[in-house]
């Protein structure tokens, strides 16, 4: 066999053999990625929350900007980002504290408007939250 030959299918099988370990590399992630199972839940409580009524393009107390597809709540103690799991009439959505409030007294949580639309919540209504586990 002519060296040049031989250099050349030498580089094309090191090509191959690279492109085949990027390409399980990428699998073997995005694999990984797409069967992430969601955050596990702690504890069921029961609070009442209304929709918030915070008007698009209001700053937030944890530095966010309330946009029409905002999906979060307003607490008054729990930690900023705090993440949550929110059950109405056997929806169940996993939110984060925004903001601050609530605003209006009978109610221990606020929600954005695309979140209560979500939940399907009209109204000061009764919902059961829960922690997300950390760790």
């Amino acid at each position: 066999m002519k060296p040049r030959l031989l250099q050349r299918e030498l580089a094309l099988a090191c090509v191959a053999v690279i492109g085949a370990a990027v390409v399980l590399t990428v699998t073997r992630y995005n694999h990984g990625k797409s069967h992430r199972a969601l955050p596990q839940a702690v504890g069921s409580y029961v609070a009442t929350a209304g929709a918030s009524g915070a008007q698009i393009g209001h700053h937030t107390a944890c530095g966010g900007v309330i946009e029409a597809n905002t999906l979060g709540v307003e607490q008054p103690t729990l930690p900023c980002g705090t993440q949550l799991y929110l059950t109405y009439r056997g929806k169940r959505v996993l939110t984060e504290v925004i903001d601050r409030g609530p605003h209006e007294s009978g109610r221990q949580f606020d929600l954005t408007a695309a979140l209560a639309r979500l939940l399907g919540l009209d109204g000061v209504q009764q919902i059961e939250w829960s922690y997300v586990h950390v760790g």
